[in-house]
């Protein structure tokens, strides 16, 4: 099966280990002229001095001028034979189909075939790339004795390469969709709020909503939940994602603009995680009127890399203008260009998307009462409970208001899986839509085991497969060749980050760690460039913090960022409406879930 290179296992975070029946069983035919003599000897298999593999019998020499036995091809396990690289854990013979399809061999594919072809048949090729991306790739090349380069850099060059080189006619950012995805996220969470008030805290069994929301933008943590987890479905916001907002942007909205069809767009984005290849191959973001999807391929950031070191174009190398800021825009322009959506529109909150963070700030600007924010972190960084109170005095707790969590990473993803079935009732794993006991909150003995007290439970948790989140996604950029060599014990040189390894200082072997979060710091930092830091964490669970904490760039001027922001209200309100008014059958910006039922029968499998 064609697929990419770069296709690596690396996190134990990541990844679930797979099942026995995703193993491929060893197969071997043999000819009719070799079948067994009765009373012969059975067959050996020996490995040579270059690790070959021969199958001989006990007569049978390996080496020399004496003839060898049968040499033996290495096994070979395709993507559809293991799939479990995926975040979500294994993926199904259907699925592993659509991924064929997401390459960027398809890619050049295409552009070489639309290139010549006929003007009337020529497809409008488009290129969005995730703010994640361009923070991995700007980091990868950027040198240690000159300045970093910056996302805002990155996407001017690879605009360049896109258009100059590869042939696409339109190169966006995604944080426009990002935005349009925050502004509807917090409008499904209101949403929520109000139907769990009037519904007196009820779960509907079937395609309902309830509170606690869980975050709906990582395609790895869907696919887990749809197959692992189906009884955590009506909890999931059903907002798209960004990469799928920017399809519906790309394909409806600026086609229409272009006189296009959404078949006569030929529409690719650049993720930081394979997973997004899935998403974009689901089937709720394929048109059955033009049958066409939404994002036509899904290329990571290391496949973007491979690009362009296979077609001779260094990014480490400037192009004109590459720090001029955009300039201002009008919704009333008639000729859509590559500056017509907000370019890096900046966020607060985490380098994930700030959805937490887009919630908390909303509750702080509506509410009455002043509201205070604390920030506890419960296992590690990838683990923090976020919690609003109404101000109080100084002696007395305020009254909270709201309850969230950050959890990033499959270790702590489960354990909050858990506890949002305890805290609502449902039981974990035991259906499409679990098993209600009807229990509305965690009841916790007192001290002394006779007084019984509520605990309130969260109301919205931002979940991401990955450890650190989109900026550590497996697609990633990897770090350069002498990022993280040290010397061991011995004197020789080891790249443990490269390999996967990890160890911290004064532990043993058993205290091995997986990934390079030194190289994931750097990402992160790279990102923030341009954009307002994200809010610093309170070291004591008793500190509040009475904003969000986030503090602006100095290079950056806040006056253009919040006239970018009210530009892209106006436009998202725009953009909306032109949609409604065009018919569109899209559910605008929303996506459905369904449990995924396992094609693995415990009792049939053989060991």
């Amino acid at each position: 099966m064609a697929f990419s290179g770069a296709l690596t296992l690396t996190d134990l975070n990541d990844f679930i280990t797979p099942s026995q029946a995703c193993i491929k069983p060893v197969e071997q035919i043999l000819s009719k002229t070799e079948g067994k003599q009765p009373g012969s000897a059975s067959n050996e298999i020996r490995i040579d001095h270059n690790g070959s593999y021969y199958e001989v019998n006990g007569a049978t020499p390996i080496g020399g001028s004496t003839t060898p036995g049968k040499k033996l091809e290495q096994a070979q396990i395709s993507l559809n034979d293991c799939l479990a690289y995926h975040a979500s854990g294994c993926i199904t013979s259907a699925e592993s189909v659509l991924i064929t399809l997401q390459s960027h061999n398809e890619v050049l594919s295409f552009l070489s075939s639309n290139a010549t072809a006929d003007v009337p048949s020529r497809k409008v090729p488009v290129i969005s790339i995730a703010p994640q991306s361009l923070a991995s790739l700007a980091a990868s090349v950027s040198s240690p004795s000159s300045a970093p380069i910056t996302p805002r850099q990155m996407l001017h060059r690879l605009r360049a390469f896109c258009k100059e080189v590869l042939g696409f006619d339109h190169v966006f950012d995604t944080t426009f969709a990002r935005h349009v995805a925050l502004r509807e996220h917090v409008k499904e969470f209101i949403e929520r709020q109000e139907e769990y008030r009037l519904k007196d805290q009820a779960v509907k069994s079937e395609g309902g909503t309830a509170l606690p929301m869980l975050a709906s933008a990582c395609p790895g943590w869907i696919c887990y939940a749809e197959k692992a987890h189906p009884e955590m479905l009506p909890f999931i916001a059903r907002t798209q994602s960004p990469q799928q907002v920017m399809g519906t942007l790309v394909k409806h909205w600026m086609g229409e603009k272009w006189g296009k069809q959404p078949n006569e767009i030929y529409h690719v984005s650049v993720m930081p995680c394979y997973d997004k290849k899935l998403e974009a191959s689901r089937a709720d973001f394929y048109n059955e009127a033009y049958s066409t999807r939404d994002v036509d391929c899904v290329i990571t950031t290391g496949e973007m890399q491979l690009l362009a070191q296979e077609k001779g174009w260094d990014l480490s190398s400037p192009v004109p203008e590459e720090d001029t800021l955009q300039p201002s825009l009008t919704t009333s322009s008639k000729l859509l260009s590559d500056v017509s959506l907000p370019e890096l529109m900046v966020h607060s909150g985490s380098s994930s998307g700030g959805y937490l963070q887009s919630i908390i700030e909303h509750i702080q600007s509506t509410s009455p009462t002043p509201l205070s924010l604390s920030v506890k972190q419960i296992r590690n960084a990838d683990y923090e409970e976020f919690v609003l109170r109404r101000e109080a005095e100084p002696a007395a707790e305020g009254k909270i208001v709201f309850k969230g969590a950050k959890c990033y990473g499959f270790r702590n993803l489960q354990n909050v899986v858990r506890k949002v079935g305890k805290e609502t009732g449902v039981r974990v794993a035991m259906g499409a839509a679990g098993k209600l006991k009807g229990q509305a909150a965690v009841m916790k003995r007192g001290r002394r085991g006779q007084e019984m007290i509520s605990e309130k439970g969260y109301d919205y948790i931002e979940v991401m497969a990955c450890p650190g989140g989109c900026v550590n996604g497996g697609g990633q950029a990897k770090p350069p060749t002498n990022f993280g060599v040290v010397e061991d014990a011995e004197g020789y040189s080891r790249k443990w980050e490269e390999s996967g390894v990890l160890l911290e200082d004064n532990s043993g072997p058993l205290a091995a760690k997986w990934g390079n979060k030194e190289w994931t710091k750097r990402v992160e930092n790279v990102y923030w460039h341009d954009l307002p830091t994200p809010p610093a964490s309170p070291t004591s669970e008793n500190h509040h913090m009475t904003n969000s904490g986030e503090k602006e760039d100095a290079g950056y001027d806040s006056e253009i960022r919040n006239e970018i922001v009210m530009m892209a209200d106006r436009l998202l309100i725009d953009v909306t409406d032109e949609l409604y008014r065009s018919g569109s059958q899209h559910n605008l910006f929303r996506t459905n879930y369904r449990a995924v039922e396992s094609e693995v029968v415990g009792l049939a499998v053989k060991w």
